[in-house]
């Protein structure tokens, strides 16, 4: 079980110690997000090509949320990660999964968890910089939340970095309105996210891309409320943080015709789904291996 002797104190104070969350609403702050993309993507791993201007974008990130995870010590970005939106005012658009994976994702369970196609977005692009990937396995990855990241029942250890870019992630989706959220994923990782009680519905078949990745989805008011008490606290503490910094933005918060909800950690709630009119057994909420 995942934090099984730590208290809501203790977890949001080891967090503060070490991190903080600022939503990349402004052109600078994305800007930044762009460039440590382009040095983990690019130059550490060569999933894409380096470029001369050191920033790592795509089509997709003018209808995105993007985040930042900053050193508490330093203010150094140390990890990112965007929210991919569907623009209200053009229900035809894809995500970059549905595209990538038209041949074989399941749409009808998509439409059937989703009130409206704007409330589905794409987690994507999460990176977290090399001098924090340094055990064996992570290296080769942009992120990694592995076993080793939980310790033992003796000697319990906390994922901080990794968990910050996650959750921060939900928190954005529920500011945001968004209750459906996309991914390509890892078995691994999949089973290590259940672990901290965010079960994935695999919804196609796996595909290549980067290695075998599986489509999934999760509901996030699901996610949310499957927390225990210590994640739920450093949830709201990211929250919290993420909120400050829309507050911040000013109308630069509004993306792709999206407007939070509120600004208020614990108020903000998007709409509840019931995965009660889709059937499947409790062996279909984790991926399976190719």
């Amino acid at each position: 079980m995942f934090l099984p002797s730590l208290t809501e104190l203790t977890v949001s104070e080891g967090y503060r110690r070490y991190f903080t969350v600022v939503p990349a609403l402004t052109g600078d702050l994305r800007t930044r997000n762009y460039r440590l993309r382009h040095q983990v993507y690019c130059r550490e791993l060569g999933f894409e090509p380096v470029r001369p201007d050191d920033l790592e974008c795509d089509e997709f990130d003018a209808r995105s949320l993007h985040c930042l995870v900053q050193s508490a010590a330093s203010g150094q970005d140390v990890g990112c990660a965007r929210l991919i939106l569907l623009d209200p005012e053009e229900p035809e658009g894809l995500l970059p999964l549905e595209i990538a994976c038209a041949a074989t994702i399941d749409r009808s369970l998509v439409a059937a968890l989703a009130g409206e196609r704007s409330q589905i977005a794409e987690i994507s692009r999460l990176a977290v910089i090399g001098s924090y990937r340094r055990r064996q396995g992570e290296q080769d990855r942009p992120i990694s939340l592995s076993e080793a990241d939980f310790g033992t029942s003796d000697r319990p250890r906390q994922p901080y970095l990794a968990l910050a870019v996650y959750l921060s992630l939900i928190a954005l989706a529920r500011q945001y309105g968004v209750s459906i959220l996309l991914v390509l994923t890892e078995h691994r990782l999949a089973i290590n996210l259940a672990r901290l009680g965010v079960n994935l519905r695999q919804i196609g078949q796996p595909v290549d891309h980067r290695g075998t990745r599986i489509p999934s989805l999760l509901v996030v008011a699901q996610v949310i409320d499957g927390m225990g008490a210590p994640l739920r606290a450093l949830f709201e503490l990211i929250s919290h943080e993420l909120c400050q910094g829309i507050q911040a933005a000013g109308a630069s918060a509004v993306r792709a015709n999206h407007h939070p909800l509120g600004v208020a950690p614990g108020t903000m709630r998007v709409p509840r789904t019931s995965l009660t009119d889709v059937a499947a057994d409790d062996s279909a909420h984790l991926p399976t291996d190719a």
